[in-house]
């Protein structure tokens, strides 16, 4: 378009395309079936005007927002918005407080916040006596864990609904009924395919799908009120959106949570592809190859001794070259791992004996295992008894190293997999002869 066109589209259409089309009510509002579907709890509330206090919780571009604006149009409330990124908590105390009055004269006011997370729990404070005693009805929305991010008092008193990514085909919709309804008097020639490719590319944000048809009808060419899609427009507009990665977020301990299991499970191409999802995003190289050392011994431990070998090597590796380089360094661990025979008896071992170690901290050490430092210790029978295992033929003797209590407790019972079978015949070896 040219500078005169573009002001003329823009003259039409005066909001961006997303908000024009924003949903009045569910018969636009795609997704989230499982809580508007006919029948379902959310969809009966609003149905009802019974709506209590909630937090919206889900992904960018999920619907959230347009949520609480049908419920804005369908309930008899007063709805007061508010975003979290430029209202200063007292704008938000004192509409609270004119609230109170309306709460007195039987009218309910409904007070929506857009990513709530963004005020810390201290500021979040201010909402818990109001929604507590009924004064105001507090719809939050947020992309950020509310176990991790609302306060705990406040949390406890809202009903919390997950909002799921909404799927391509939920996008495709979408950008249908843009094209049918967001143009005003401008008819759209793009074909199914783009608007698939557009669907794709949005990774189930409807905002950022939505965006990016505007842009690129508005740099395409228009004649007698007819848009065509250009093609080298619509690549140069779906260019490689930015990986949604929070190092510190939620995000970033379900990936490792994902690498860790893919690895678990013996699955190297997921495990790959988590790793990668994790290095992309900007994901600290060592932070991964910390884990990986951890891996080795809780989830291969003896039944490859070179796997903790092989992961420590990658650490010191990683801290060498850095990224980009390293990446293929981590991905070798992680395939090796992945092949790698598991066994967790390490881990076990360790954690039934820490929860004797601390049921029963009191065991005394037996007297034959006590170091002898001095003449008083000697006397008072400090390692008398003791076998020194060097001087019998099969270098093992039958003395208890294990309080009276625990003497027959057994915490480490290797798996029949990789070398661990040989540790097994081993151990089983040591037990014969020391009942022999």
């Amino acid at each position: 378009m040219t500078l005169e066109q573009q002001s003329l589209f823009y003259s039409e259409t005066k909001k961006p395309l997303a908000e024009r089309l924003r949903p009045k009510n569910f018969s636009t509002f795609y997704g989230q079936e499982h809580l508007v579907a006919k029948n379902k709890i959310l969809l009966e509330m609003i149905s009802k005007d019974e709506i209590p206090s909630m937090i919206f919780w889900g992904p960018p571009g999920c619907g959230k927002t347009t949520l609480a604006k049908i419920i804005s149009q369908q309930t008899q409330s007063r709805f007061i918005e508010f975003s979290a990124v430029n209202t200063g908590i007292k704008e938000v105390k004192d509409i609270i407080e004119k609230s109170s009055n309306d709460s007195l004269l039987g009218t309910k006011t409904i007070v929506f916040i857009d990513e709530i997370h963004r005020f810390n729990k201290l500021q979040q404070d201010v909402f818990l006596p109001y929604v507590e005693n009924g004064t105001i009805i507090l719809i939050g929305a947020t992309t950020e864990n509310p176990s991790f991010e609302i306060n705990n008092a406040l949390l406890s008193r809202m009903k919390v609904f997950i909002l799921n990514k909404l799927t391509d085909n939920n996008i495709l919709e979408i950008l249908k009924n843009a094209i049918k309804n967001g143009f005003d008097k401008l008819q759209v020639d793009i074909n199914e395919e783009n608007l698939i490719l557009i669907a794709k590319n949005a990774n189930g944000d409807a905002r950022y799908a939505l965006s990016t048809l505007e842009m690129i009808i508005l740099n395409s060419h228009k004649n007698d009120n007819i848009i065509t899609i250009d093609d080298s427009i619509l690549k140069q507009c779906l260019s490689k959106k930015t990986l949604m990665y929070d190092k510190n977020k939620e995000l970033h301990y379900d990936l490792i949570s994902a690498l860790h299991k893919s690895m678990r499970n013996s699955d190297p191409d997921a495990a790959i592809y988590w790793l990668a999802r994790m290095l992309e995003g900007g994901e600290d190289p060592l932070f991964i190859a910390r884990r990986l050392i951890r891996f080795a011994s809780e989830d291969v431990g003896l039944a490859s001794k070179s796997a903790l070998e092989l992961a420590v090597n990658a650490y010191t590796a990683c801290h060498y070259i850095g990224m980009p380089e390293c990446n293929v360094v981590l991905a070798q661990v992680v395939v090796f791992l992945s092949l790698c025979p598991k066994s967790n008896a390490l881990h076990t071992a360790y954690e039934f004996a820490k929860k004797d170690a601390n049921n029963d901290s009191n065991n005394s050490v037996p007297l034959w295992l006590r170091n002898a430092a001095t003449k008083l210790m000697k006397e008072a029978g400090y390692s008398k008894g003791y076998k020194y295992a060097h001087n019998y033929d099969e270098g093992i003797t039958n003395m208890q190293c294990m309080p009276d209590n625990l003497k027959d407790k057994k915490y480490y019972n290797p798996t029949d997999r990789g070398e661990e079978k040989n540790l097994k015949e081993i151990l089983n070896n040591i037990k014969y002869l020391k009942n022999k």
